[in-house]
C-alpha cells in the first residue's frame, strides 16, 4: 500500500503485511483497525489508501476512527454505545417497575393479614366483622388488580421498547457484518463463523472450508478499470451463491477472494461444490451488453479442506490456502482438496500468488 511501511520482503502475505504496517505505525490490532488496513493495501479504494498514508507513522485512534466512520458504517461504535445505554435505561425502569409490584403484593398481604385478625377478634359484632372484612378486602383487591394491570401494561411497553432496540442492534451487525458490493458476509463475519467451528469437538468433522480466487483478477482491473471490476465481482458473488444450498455461509474475504464454510458435508460433497462453481463461472458471459465489449473468460481457482483435517481455526485456514495454492499452480481455472502431501510443495514459492 503506497505510503504505509509494508515490506513484502519481510511479510510472506497480504495478512503479515497489513498486521506489519499496523505495528510499525503503532496502531492497535483491533478489528476495525485491521479492516481499514486491509481495504487500504489491497487498493480498492484510493482515497481511503491516500487518507491513511497521510497519517504517517503515529496515527492515533481517533484519527483512525474518523476515517473509519467516512469509509464503513461498521466504525460507529457510537451506534453500539447508545443502544446499550437505551437497553440498560429500559431494564433500570423494568426492575422499578417489578419492585413497585412486589411492594403491592406485600401491602396486599398485610391487608388480608389485618382481615383475618379482625375476623379472629371475639368481641366484634358480626354485622361490623362482616362490614370491615369486606371493605378491607375490596380495597385490597381493587388497589393491587388496578397496580397491578399499570404495571402489566408498562411492562409490555418497556418489553416493546427493548425489542426495538434489539432489532436495531440485529441491523446494525448484519450492516457491519455485510459487503457492500456483493451483499455476501464480509471478512469480520468469516472470521467470526470460522472460529465457530472449533466450538464444538463432535460437529466440525463434517463442516468444510472452502477458498477461491479468481484468477487473474488484477489484470481485469488494470485493463478494464475498477467499475468494470466490481461488476464482476458481484456476478461472480450471484454465480457462487446461485449453486449452493441455502444454509451455506458465502463470503469475500478479501479483494477477489471469497470463502464458503459448508456445514453436514463430506470430502467428496465438498470438491463437487468446488467444481460446480468452478464450470458455472466457467460459463458465464461477461460482456457488456451496450459496447459489445467482451471482460472474459473469468475463471476461478478453489482450495478445501475438511475441519476435521485441521487443528484450529489457523491450521484449517492454511490447509485450504495451500490446497488453493496447488490449484492456481496446476495452471488456475482448477479446484484442489488439501492433502499431507501438498505441504512441502506449497512451501516452496508462496509468490506465485503475485504474478
Amino acid at each position: 500500500m503506497s505510503g504505509l511501511p509494508a515490506s513484502k520482503a519481510h511479510v510472506p502475505d497480504i495478512a503479515g503485511q497489513v498486521t506489519y504496517a499496523m505495528r510499525t505505525m503503532g496502531v492497535a490490532p483491533i478489528p476495525r483497525n485491521y479492516e481499514l488496513f486491509y481495504e487500504a493495501y489491497i487498493g480498492s479504494n484510493p482515497t481511503l489508501t491516500k487518507e491513511l498514508a497521510s497519517l504517517g507513522g503515529k496515527a492515533t485512534q481517533a484519527e483512525l476512527d474518523s476515517i473509519g466512520e467516512r469509509y464503513f458504517a461498521a466504525h460507529q461504535p457510537r451506534v453500539v454505545d447508545n443502544a446499550h445505554t437505551r437497553i440498560l435505561g429500559e431494564l433500570d425502569s423494568l426492575m422499578r417497575l417489578l419492585k413497585q409490584e412486589q411492594s403491592s403484593l406485600e401491602s396486599y398481604s398485610k391487608l388480608l393479614g389485618e382481615t383475618y385478625s379482625r375476623i379472629s377478634t371475639k368481641n366484634t359484632s358480626s354485622a361490623d366483622l362482616l362490614r370491615n372484612a369486606i371493605q378491607l378486602l375490596s380495597d385490597a383487591t381493587g388497589n393491587t388488580m388496578a397496580h397491578g394491570a399499570k404495571t402489566v401494561e408498562s411492562v409490555v411497553v418497556r418489553s416493546q421498547e427493548m425489542d426495538q432496540v434489539r432489532q436495531e442492534l440485529d441491523e446494525y451487525k448484519r450492516i457491519a457484518n455485510t459487503d457492500s458490493l456483493t451483499r455476501l458476509s464480509n471478512r469480520r463475519a468469516f472470521d467470526e463463523k470460522l472460529a465457530s467451528i472449533y466450538d464444538s469437538p463432535l460437529g466440525r468433522n463434517n463442516v468444510g472450508l472452502v477458498i477461491a480466487d479468481i484468477d487473474h483478477f488484477k489484470r481485469v482491473n488494470d485493463t478494464y478499470g475498477h467499475p468494470v471490476g466490481d461488476k464482476i465481482l458481484a456476478t461472480v458473488a450471484n454465480v457462487i451463491k446461485a449453486n449452493l444450498r441455502r444454509d451455506v455461509f458465502v463470503a469475500r474475504t478479501g479483494g477477489e477472494e471469497f470463502a464458503l464454510i459448508v456445514d453436514g458435508t463430506s470430502e467428496e460433497e465438498l470438491v463437487n461444490i468446488c467444481e460446480r462453481i468452478r464450470m458455472s463461472l466457467e460459463r458465464t458471459p461477461f460482456k457488456n451488453s451496450k459496447t459489445g465489449v467482451n471482460y472474459g473468460p473469468i475463471t476461478m481457482s478453489l482450495g478445501s479442506c475438511l475441519a476435521g483435517q485441521a487443528d484450529d481455526p489457523g491450521d484449517l485456514y492454511n490447509k485450504c490456502d495451500i490446497a488453493l495454492y496447488c490449484a492456481k499452480n496446476a495452471g488456475r481455472n482448477k479446484s484442489a482438496h488439501f492433502e499431507d502431501g501438498m505441504k512441502k510443495e506449497f512451501q516452496k514459492g508462496w509468490l506465485i500468488y503475485k504474478r
